[in-house]
């Protein structure tokens, strides 16, 4: 095992961090991993680890500093941190069990991060992995975990901060038609919850392709045929469809919930949308949300947005209940976007640049009481 402390963090640093980037190499058992660690002045780092075949560097730094905005966002004591594997999360079961139990003996002694599941891993990974490190998040039921995938922490939370944006525009939930990018568990729960509040999909895309339906999908259906292991490309209701498409597609709320900076300036001018809810981490470029907020379009941030799973993870940790979980997230969320909004409503700032000053403010204040030497 080859475990790398590397100079390249120097490039990224700023007075918030990182605190450590760790490459990893196993050859024995073919592991490629980044550990990212950004801040821990409120406490050790969360944050998930992602499976794919193209994650970077750069990806991991700036999901790590999302993480820690997010966690400062939502007053937890913990900071931030990320780490990415390389690696196809569709291998066999017996293969990828093997290689979280190689990236968990890789961070066995990195006592200040605590890895929850992400992008192409799950409950079943953070399992291995605390029982290798004895520390981890977002574990299944039977062993004492709150499962966010199952309860849908994170699209829940998508549904509180729409719920709340509904006070800054005219935008109303009951009839709003949604586009979801990013069919997984996020998108499913995100979709499931908007519903339950009268909103209509009329838009979605995995993996397999995209289908539209302006008439809006038989969500139990679609939802049904989904966790059998389909794509929504191949469901039988609504039509088949390009990304381009789905981007022009008239709609009140557009929700990315997959990969890093699928809005960008290339596309940019192509939405058709009165609200763009990030379900998704870093989903848009700063050019593309800039933008977004010259033609109105109201985006709410994804560390504000998404904060859902982080803040059930965090709530897990320390021991607490599935509904303490999910009232901590209805509250934590309803605050920092209204919080948010307003200071970007008075100020004339972006969203973004209004949360970012609050979240940046909690994170000094938090650094303020660190001990200096």
């Amino acid at each position: 095992m080859n475990t790398t402390v590397t100079n390249d963090m120097f490039e990224y640093a700023d007075d918030l961090g990182p605190s450590k980037i760790i490459h990893m190499f196993d050859p024995l058992n073919g592991l490629k991993a980044i550990l990212v660690v950004d801040n821990v002045a409120a406490g050790p780092a969360i944050g998930g680890v992602r499976m794919a075949t193209n994650v970077t560097t750069d990806e991991c730094v700036r999901l790590a500093r999302a993480m820690t905005l997010k966690n400062a966002m939502a007053g937890l004591a913990h900071g931030g941190g990320k780490a990415v594997i390389k690696a196809d999360p569709n291998m066999p079961a017996e293969a990828k069990g093997n290689l979280i139990r190689a990236f968990a003996q890789a961070i066995n002694q990195i006592e200040d991060y605590i890895p929850g599941p992400d992008m192409g891993t799950n409950e079943i990974s953070m399992a291995i992995t605390r029982n290798i490190t004895g520390r981890a998040v977002g574990l299944p039921r039977e062993v004492g975990g709150i499962p966010l995938d199952e309860i849908g922490a994170t699209g829940y939370g998508l549904r509180i901060a729409l719920e709340a944006s509904q006070a800054f525009t005219d935008f109303r939930l009951d009839g709003a038609r949604i586009i979801i990018e990013g069919f997984g568990s996020v998108g499913q729960h995100a979709a499931h919850f908007l519903s339950e509040q009268g909103a209509l999909l009329v838009g979605v895309a995995d993996s397999g392709g995209v289908r539209l339906c302006p008439n809006g999908f038989d969500l139990p259906k679609l939802l049904a045929f989904k966790r059998g292991g389909h794509s929504v490309f191949d469901f039988d209701g609504g039509e088949r469809a390009t990304t381009q498409a789905m981007i022009a597609a008239e709609c009140d709320v557009w929700i990315p919930a997959a990969r890093p900076d699928v809005i960008h300036e290339g596309n940019v001018d192509d939405f058709n949308t009165k609200i763009i809810a990030q379900g998704a981490n870093i989903p848009a470029t700063e050019a593309a949300e800039r933008r977004l907020a010259e033609r109105g379009i109201l985006v709410i941030p994804d560390f504000v947005a998404n904060a859902g799973g982080v803040i059930c993870a965090a709530v897990e940790y320390h021991q607490g209940s599935e509904t303490q979980a999910m009232a901590s997230i209805a509250e934590k969320i309803h605050v920092n976007v209204i919080e948010t909004l307003t200071r970007s409503s008075n100020s004339g700032q972006l969203p973004r640049e209004a949360a970012l000053e609050i979240a940046a403010e909690r994170v000094r204040q938090a650094m303020g009481y660190l001990v200096r030497f």
